[in-house]
């Protein structure tokens, strides 16, 4: 798809109140994946440990609640309860045994939502580039951690476009460089910078319907409905407090 900018207005400013030194030092500890396709090697199930278990989160993180909460699945590579719940929820909405238990048909489901190129199935690398020069440079992370930030966003989409009813959604603004950020008015610590917001539309969905799904889908940073357009960021990815702006929905 091709992104289209965006007109910045005070909710823009409000994005990432905290310093850039913090988000620094928590990326370097959450986001050393890379983006490629995986190859899972056994069963995972609660208890179990080790990086199989981390990429299994971080494709899951979009099934985090039920109902809209402040909950996240934990990228720590440990499995434990609120990954077998959101391992569950994600089984129930394909169509799996929601037993909590990774194998081969879970696997298979999981490894159905990545392109090659190690993108998602409805997501594009393109869709999430800076749009003056189209890298991941010049942002707040090196290119390859926020391509892996990235990476985790889209994976969070993929569960928001499901619960939409498997409704196209269109990023018009993902990763902004620095420079492109100051050119259009962003925060100076705006979550664009990390590769971890993105600014959606979806043709024929009320903005609020987004919103109230994107609760469930443990994005830590929502802005208001009441415009054309709906924010999603992971914030609390980060180390930041959440901050959904129209509170609870």
């Amino acid at each position: 798809m091709t992104s289209s900018f965006r007109p910045i207005d005070r909710r823009t400013m409000l994005r990432g109140t905290l310093a850039a030194g913090a988000g620094v030092a928590f990326g370097q500890l959450l986001f050393s994946g890379t983006a490629q396709a995986y190859s899972w090697s056994r069963t995972l199930e609660q208890g179990a440990t080790g990086a199989d278990v981390t990429e299994l989160q971080i494709r899951i993180a979009g099934w985090a609640a039920d109902s809209a909460s402040h909950s996240r699945v934990s990228i720590d590579g440990d499995f434990g309860p609120g990954t077998a719940a959101a391992v569950k929820r994600f089984q129930a909405a394909y169509g799996l045994t929601a037993d909590a238990s990774v194998g081969p048909n879970t696997q298979g489901k999981l490894n159905a939502l990545e392109q090659s190129d190690g993108s998602t199935l409805h997501f594009n690398w393109s869709e999430f580039y800076n749009q003056t020069d189209g890298t991941f440079n010049g942002g707040k992370l090196s290119a390859s951690q926020v391509k892996e930030n990235v990476r985790r966003c889209m994976y969070k989409l993929e569960a928001l476009r499901k619960k939409l009813g498997d409704k196209p959604i269109t990023v018009n603004s993902g990763f902004r460089s620095i420079a492109h950020n100051a050119d259009i008015g962003g925060a100076s610590d705006s979550m664009h910078l990390y590769g971890t917001a993105a600014d959606l539309d979806v043709p024929g969905v009320a903005t609020k319907t987004v919103y109230q799904k994107a609760e469930t889908c443990g994005f830590s940073g929502l802005e208001t409905y009441t415009v054309d357009h709906q924010h999603v960021d992971s914030r609390a990815d980060l180390g930041r407090d959440w901050w959904w702006e129209d509170g609870t929905v």
